[in-house]
């Protein structure tokens, strides 16, 4: 692990505060709420992340052979306690925020381990479960080395956007982002660790 936190990065609030949010709207509803350096203790929920999580390598089958899945994994499903009590606090206060949007609490709290630049997550959208059909939201808490989201819609006729979700950063996609947008970390040639903290609502894969 050679991810080393940045001097100059401001000082976050809390996760009560959510002022300072930069809403984009894209096409057909969907929207990405920015907010940078959100997330308390940054360096310390990273460091435990990376001991702690019980971090898993998978392998999936890509049309006539098998490969092994470009970072690792692990998701806390309902009712399990996250392994840092700010994250158990980033997902209660989100779930206030976005209620009233929203409808519901996020629920469960699934974790990807980029280990460097090679590791990646390829085009698609949380469309497992109600995100094909509904309206939803995932909310990302990055921590560790910088590395850019991509989105693009699923149906063209608009520029693709990028989001570079830095330490402590907040990203949320809502509206109907999942099902009318795509999105992606590309592989990049040179990039320290990375771990992304997506919150869901029940159901929502």
């Amino acid at each position: 692990m050679d991810f080393q936190s940045s001097l100059f990065q401001a000082a976050p609030a809390g996760v009560r505060d959510f002022s300072g949010i930069e809403r984009m709207g894209l096409t057909r509803g969907a929207w990405v709420d920015v907010r940078r350096s959100w997330l308390p203790d940054a360096d310390d929920v990273f460091a435990r992340l990376v001991a702690d999580v019980p971090w898993r390598a998978e392998r999936r089958q890509m049309y006539d052979r098998v490969v092994d899945v470009p970072r690792l994994l692990h998701t806390y499903m309902l009712g399990e306690p996250l392994p840092h009590p700010v994250l158990e606090e980033a997902r209660d206060a989100l779930s206030d925020h976005y209620r009233p949007e929203l409808g519901e609490p996020f629920r469960t709290a699934g974790c990807c381990y980029y280990r460097d630049g090679r590791d990646s997550v390829a085009w698609h959208g949380d469309t497992i479960g109600r995100g094909k059909t509904q309206d939803t939201m995932v909310a990302i808490v990055s921590v560790g080395d910088p590395r850019k989201l991509h989105l693009r819609p699923r149906a063209g006729g608009a520029e693709a956007v990028v989001v570079e979700m830095g330490h402590g950063d907040l990203v949320v996609m809502g509206g109907s982002c999942q099902r009318t947008w795509e999105h992606a970390v590309p592989k990049v040639s040179s990039a320290g660790p990375r771990i992304s903290v997506q919150f869901r609502p029940l159901n929502v894969f």
